[in-house]
């Protein structure tokens, strides 16, 4: 499989109750577990991101749960206004409990 990256594009500086877009993409290729492989005839295991969770200095900001009809590399936008300075931290679950992670700061200024 080829290698999990996250990415995210988040503002660097804010000011207070500024409404920024957060874009997040992770590279993952959400196998179904429907397909065969075309050389054994045998099913491809299911591999997916089920869960992407986005919190900003410890509090939620979205919580979604994919389910296999998700396209690969997932791509998720979403507005939040800025309470203060901090981190927002971006967290995909994989089926097999591996979680990928990924940390941005906002600054007021």
């Amino acid at each position: 499989m080829a290698k999990v990256k996250p990415r995210v594009k988040v503002p660097k500086k804010a000011q207070v109750g500024d409404v920024i877009t957060i874009k997040s993409l992770i590279s993952h290729p959400m196998e179904s577990g429907q397909r065969k492989d075309k050389k054994t005839g045998e099913l491809i295991p299911r591999k997916i991101i089920n869960k992407f969770v986005a919190t900003f200095n410890g509090e939620m900001v979205v919580d979604f749960d994919l389910d296999p009809a998700v396209s690969a590399n997932p791509y998720f936008q979403f507005d939040m206004t800025v309470p203060e300075a901090g981190t927002i931290r971006f967290e995909w679950t994989d089926d097999d409990g591996t979680v990928y992670d990924i940390e941005k700061e906002i600054k007021i200024g």
